[in-house]
């Protein structure tokens, strides 16, 4: 089923999918479901949802984004969403998966084993609190239902360099959110490009891309710590 599912998916948004990403999503499926019996990684489950509400959602993004040879970085990543599904679609971008849990860090390098991919670099860190070496380093960040768009520029607009973009995947309306954000997205040196909008197959359900284009440097004093960014978000 899950084949059936993702090849038809993939089809339907315009993708391809050829015979190993489909033998790594299986494996990933494997290892989210045994896994998720002892350890909280997400709430969906079962063949169908995971493919769709999943595996082809995260792989949406690249109907929105080229990724291919970029180095990117899945900001708050959690069982390795949107990063590590893409990755499977687009096996020759450079990854880093970086979350606030060792757990689900552990969980990454694992996975990211079974699958084969050597070139995944999992960090165990905060977004504000990661190493400096990583700072403007990406073509791309990525993020997906972390935390709201005004929060996520600050904690992920710094890891891009400038001329690369953040994407945020967000849901249907993102309207008030990018109002909210229009301050935050400025001062942390971004440029709103477009929000795609898109359907993943097989549901109604309809998700946004919002894509923010690094136009300057941001500045030394971002990201602020976690308490300040939570008390007073730009």
């Amino acid at each position: 089923m899950l084949e059936e599912i993702l090849t038809g998916g993939f089809a339907e948004l315009g993708l391809a999918a050829d015979e190993e990403a489909l033998a790594r999503y299986r494996t990933y499926y494997g290892r989210l479901s045994e896994v998720n019996k002892v350890m909280n990684l997400t709430a969906i489950s079962g063949e169908e949802d995971t493919a769709r509400l999943h595996f082809l959602d995260c792989a949406a993004l690249l109907t929105a984004l080229d990724l291919r040879g970029k180095r990117v970085i899945d900001v708050g990543t959690g069982a390795g969403f949107p990063g590590l599904a893409v990755k499977v679609a687009c096996p020759d971008m450079d990854l880093t998966l970086l979350d606030s849990l060792d757990k689900r860090i552990g969980f990454l390098r694992e996975t990211c084993a079974a699958l084969g991919f050597d070139d995944v670099a999992c960090i165990h860190a905060r977004a504000e609190d990661a190493p400096a070496e990583l700072r403007a380093g990406f073509d791309a960040a990525l993020s997906r239902a972390v935390a709201r768009l005004n929060v996520l520029c600050e904690l992920c607009l710094p890891f891009v360099k400038t001329g690369g973009v953040f994407a945020a995947m967000k849901g249907p309306d993102c309207a008030e959110e990018l109002r909210e954000a229009e301050r935050a997205i400025a001062l942390l040196g971004g440029e709103l490009e477009r929000c795609v909008s898109y359907t993943v197959p097989g549901t109604d359900v309809t998700h946004s891309v919002v894509l923010i284009r690094k136009v300057r440097p941001t500045g030394a004093r971002y990201p602020r710590r976690w308490a300040q960014i939570k008390k007073q978000p730009l």
